[in-house]
């Protein structure tokens, strides 16, 4: 700032405030002279945190908008849970069951005669895991598979010892050491079920020449089954291979007058599960877009950041259209509301959970084909629009939060700027202020060196 902008204080004037040589307030006087010089920053950072405010509800409206999206692919997606399967037992002390998404919908007639098992063989017990015994060899045979020989060393001629080594050797069995009232003994069990995985212990040809003997426990033999009339045997308790996208678990045995049934159906609790997912995912957009269009003058309140958003008001037009969306000729699901889903007075949705319950029992082929069959199928059409309002170069939320995010990046460009010029200009008017400061608190004293000098020369 030049001088020539500074109103000087005369010696008169000085003299009213604080008399001749009393100065000036440099600080005040600067601190006034910068508050003049800030008023267009504060219009800037008044804009800023406009534009602020509208980014923070422009960025949770955006999240809300892929939180639908989500819900919206659960309900298109063909592998999904509108594709799911569950499988019911009539007799789980028999069999339960559990089905994939490839399972077909039908009831199978499952009876079963016998369960597998698996074998195994227990030693003569000693007085404990550590007690040694003695050395040689005995052999292990599993199924019909050549036995191994099982040496015995000063190494291994503990239970325990034993069992460490026999579970390193890869045998086929399993060993460990059952401490009772009797002692100490070695349990073998096979590391497979059924006859496949039968253990014999010293089988005919073979001697054992060490100090333990074995007992037989239970002898591995195969699950015995009828499913749908035909004859199944099965190493394995668990059966996977025999009704196709069903998994079998057997639990006990049953006979052909009293068969248990497995039905495969539809899982209509997780199909109700993904609608009432979608309708919490939209009533949650749609509230907070409410929320974004009342407002009272009168309540003396700051009115929303995106009171009258054009760019909100196309989201919100967008979303009305598409719960409203109609499949003509759909056998009776033609709508949302057929469903039980119906919209409110505010734009949410309530859900019937009785009628929705009860349709997606009776008909659940056509609430799927409602759902997704093909582009104008209910929720393929709002998972169309919803790609287009969560596109991040198109979308409307996308464009205004892209537009805002520039503005308030130019805008702190342009108040860091302005606070560099202001900076300077305080340092100029500190030094001006100063230097006026100084000649007024000197001002006496020339005033008196020129009086002085005029007294000489008037005498």
């Amino acid at each position: 700032m030049s001088t020539s902008s500074i109103n000087y204080i005369s010696a008169a004037t000085a003299g009213e405030t604080g008399g001749l040589g009393a100065g000036i307030d440099v600080g005040e006087m600067v601190d006034a002279a910068m508050s003049a010089a800030r008023a267009p920053e504060q219009q800037w950072e008044d804009e800023e945190t406009t534009l602020s405010a509208q980014s923070t509800v422009l960025n949770s409206l955006s999240t809300q908008l892929t939180a639908l999206q989500t819900s919206i692919q659960a309900l298109t997606d063909p592998d999904g849970q509108f594709d799911s399967k569950t499988a019911t037992s009539t007799d789980s002390s028999v069999v339960t069951a559990t089905a994939g998404n490839s399972a077909s919908v039908g009831t199978h007639t499952i009876v079963v005669s016998q369960l597998a098992t698996t074998s195994s063989y227990s030693s003569s017990a000693l007085t404990d895991g550590d007690t040694t015994f003695g050395e040689g060899t005995f052999y292990i045979k599993i199924g019909t598979n050549t036995p191994v020989a099982v040496d015995v060393t000063s190494s291994n001629d503990t239970l325990n010892t034993l069992a460490s080594y026999i579970n390193g050797q890869d045998l086929g069995v399993t060993a460990t050491v059952v401490t009772d009232s009797s002692g100490a003994r070695l349990a073998l069990y096979s590391n497979t079920s059924g006859a496949a995985g039968n253990i014999m212990i010293d089988p005919t040809g073979y001697s054992n020449t060490t100090g333990l003997s074995f007992t037989a426990g239970t002898t591995g033999v195969d699950a015995s089954l009828t499913v749908d009339g035909i004859q199944i045997d099965s190493s394995s308790n668990t059966i996977s291979t025999v009704i196709p996208g069903v998994t079998l678990t057997l639990t006990g045995t049953n006979t052909s007058t009293t068969p248990a049934e497995v039905s495969v159906e539809p899982d209509t609790d997780g199909a109700s599960t993904a609608l009432n997912n979608f309708v919490t995912a939209y009533n949650t957009l749609i509230t907070s877009i409410n929320a974004q269009f009342t407002y009272d003058a009168s309540s003396g309140e700051s009115a929303p950041p995106l009171l009258g958003d054009s760019g909100l008001e196309i989201v919100q037009q967008e979303l009305a259209d598409d719960v409203s969306f109609m499949v003509t000729g759909n056998t009776g699901v033609e709508s949302l509301a057929d469903l039980g889903i119906t919209t409110n007075d505010d734009g949410t949705l309530t859900v019937d959970s009785s009628q929705l319950t009860d349709v997606l029992s009776s008909q659940f082929n056509d609430v799927q084909s409602f759902l997704q069959n093909g582009s104008t199928a209910f929720a393929q059409n709002f998972a169309n629009d919803l790609d287009s309002l969560t596109n991040p170069i198109s979308g409307p939320l996308n464009v205004e939060l892209t537009q805002d995010t520039q503005t308030i990046t130019s805008l702190q460009s342009q108040i860091a700027d302005f606070e560099s010029t202001l900076t300077a200009k305080q340092a100029e008017l500190t030094d001006e202020y100063s230097t006026i400061d100084t000649t007024l608190e000197e001002l006496p004293q020339m005033l008196a060196q020129v009086s002085s000098q005029l007294g000489s020369l008037s005498g």
